[in-house]
């Protein structure tokens, strides 16, 4: 397809539920605040990990009562809820009405691509295990199923917006909710949908976090100062530090967006999409640094920008060992000598890793800060790590205002080798 054939897309419609906030305007005062959402989790305690530290979404609970039926609650878990409140909010803002339970109208022309990295293991090791082994399969209910199957918070948003374009689930690991908007922006640029709902959501359970903790890669040295354990860019970062939460982005052609006088966010004008194929230092949990560089090129390339242009990164940035090697690709692919790259900002250094909520969560952070013109802080690291040193003027440890930032790149890399991309402008 040619670029004067494709349809432009913006953003018309963001929600978020975050663990330092719930809603969009709780998570912009945090990120500009720098304000953690990490703390303690007892489950973890309990369960002996090395790492007692993650990111959880609080009142949520509360806002699922006030939002939902108490027979859609039966039949939906901690993924289902987060990816509801977050594509509802999304939906609202972007000017729409939520339908009647009780109406037969489909909207033909909305679909929803809302991604997660683990899906619904809490539900299968608080229910369906035990109550299996305990020969207790007919008190399991009947929306075992839905809860399980990877599909089912995108099947959840159908049915609650009455969608009735592509609704799937897509899972590439930390990439997954990069990917989505990714996915999102192709089936409206083609001409197959005028609207689509995308983003990741992951549940918080210690469950979904325990093997990463086996893997020895979540921080187990800052137990005792939970705020300060998410430590992308620094010296002494020792892991990532698990999240939850999700994220959910109303991607818009722009002429259905004008037609029915919708507010626009940003623009969404380029993505890539590739994986390193575990070759040249890439492997199951290690990205290839050159298909890093080639998925920044193609995002930039498919957008129409030059890398010049490109006045902020939101980058993937862990906490591992892998935060020198992603600072120096995008110095690479950007052709950035130190002192010049753009300002590189981690937004997992306030809400963890929410692996395939990530992308979600981060792209509206990302919308945020294109939208209102700043960037914020990378918090705790002022100790830099030495690799990244030379580029240490270009890392913000406040809030910085940008009033005339136009382009700012969001990426995000997953096990796998997957890489994602997303070019962000100023509408």
């Amino acid at each position: 397809m040619s670029a004067a054939e494709k349809k432009r897309v913006v953003i018309t419609g963001i929600g978020v539920v975050a663990p330092n906030g719930v809603g969009v305007g709780a998570y912009e005062s945090a990120l500009r605040e720098g304000r953690s959402g990490l703390k303690t989790q007892e489950s973890m305690i309990e369960a002996k990990f090395g790492c007692t530290v993650a990111g959880t979404p609080e009142g949520v609970d509360e806002l699922c009562e006030k939002t939902f039926t108490e027979e859609e609650l039966l039949a939906m878990n901690m993924n289902h809820r987060y990816a509801s409140l977050a594509a509802i909010e999304a939906w609202q803002d972007a000017g729409l009405e939520r339908p009647p339970h009780d109406s037969e109208e489909v909207d033909w022309d909305t679909g929803a691509i809302v991604g997660t990295g683990i899906g619904g293991m809490d539900t299968i090791a608080e229910k369906v295990v035990p109550m299996t082994n305990a020969k207790k399969i007919r008190r399991m209910g009947s929306t075992s199923v839905e809860q399980v199957m990877a599909s089912g918070i995108s099947a959840r948003l159908s049915g609650q917006l009455a969608l009735g374009n592509q609704v799937t689930t897509n899972s590439s690991a930390c990439s997954t909710g990069t990917e989505a908007l990714a996915m999102g922006m192709e089936r409206i640029r083609a001409g197959l949908a005028d609207r689509m709902l995308c983003g990741g959501a992951e549940a918080a359970s210690h469950y979904i976090w325990s093997g990463f903790d086996a893997m020895r890669v979540l921080n187990r040295n800052s137990n005792d100062e939970p705020e300060k354990a998410s430590r992308p860019l620094s010296a002494s970062a020792g892991g990532f530090i698990p999240g939850s939460g999700a994220g959910v982005v109303l991607l818009e052609s722009l002429e259905c967006a004008r037609e029915r006088g919708a507010p626009i966010h940003a623009e969404l004008v380029g993505a890539g999409v590739n994986c390193g194929g575990h070759r040249m230092g890439g492997s199951m949990t290690a990205p290839n640094p050159t298909s890093v560089q080639r998925c920044i090129a193609q995002a930039l390339a498919d957008g129409g920008i030059d890398p010049s242009e490109v006045g902020a990164i939101n980058g993937h940035l862990t906490a591992t060992g892998a935060d020198p090697k992603e600072v120096g690709s995008w110095a690479r692919a950007l052709g950035r000598e130190p002192g010049t790259l753009p300002p590189i900002t981690s937004t997992k250094s306030m809400i963890g890793h929410g692996l395939g909520a990530a992308g979600g969560l981060e792209a509206v952070a990302s919308i945020l800060m294109v939208e209102k013109g700043f960037v914020h802080p990378s918090i705790n690291c002022e100790d830099v790590h030495p690799e990244i040193e030379p580029h240490a003027a270009s890392i913000p440890h406040e809030m910085i205002d940008l009033p005339d930032l136009d382009v700012l790149v969001k990426a995000g890399f997953g096990f796998g080798d997957v890489n994602a991309c997303l070019v962000f402008k100023r509408y």
